[in-house]
């Protein structure tokens, strides 16, 4: 069960962070695109905001993809682990903890499950798994 449970878990976040990636880099699932992006990223002080939108929108999709599938796991959540850090450093560390303010609360959390799945591998439903078979 413990696979499954991997799996699950991989999926979800997986699968979330790269709707964020589309959010910022094609305006998908209610996000405002690659422009407008790179507008507030500017305005939040993270500069060239077009070259930091385009890294942040691609580690967010391409490491959600990848972490979903279990495919390259160590490279998927250390890219999920920068963002969410540049994410609770640059934006919502100022605003404490909790989400209602916010805060890091939500990055955290995808932060650490990166973190966890790297640490204990993405289970035997994988792409990792069934290339080391």
């Amino acid at each position: 069960m413990t696979d499954v449970g991997l799996l699950l878990i991989r999926l979800v976040v997986g699968l979330l962070m790269a709707g964020h990636g589309a959010q910022k880099l094609f305006g998908w699932f209610g996000g405002s695109g690659l422009k407008a992006t790179a507008g507030w990223f500017e305005s939040t002080g993270i500069k060239p905001g077009m070259t930091m939108a385009v890294l942040a929108g691609l580690a967010e999709l391409v490491g959600g993809l990848f972490f979903a599938a279990g495919l390259f796991t160590g490279l998927a959540a250390a890219l999920i682990v920068i963002t969410m850090l540049g994410a609770i450093i640059k934006v919502h560390g100022k605003h404490g903890l909790w989400a209602t303010t916010n805060g890091y609360e939500y990055p955290l959390v995808l932060l650490v499950v990166a973190i966890g799945v790297w640490l204990t591998g993405p289970g035997d439903y994988s792409l990792d798994a069934w290339w080391n078979s």
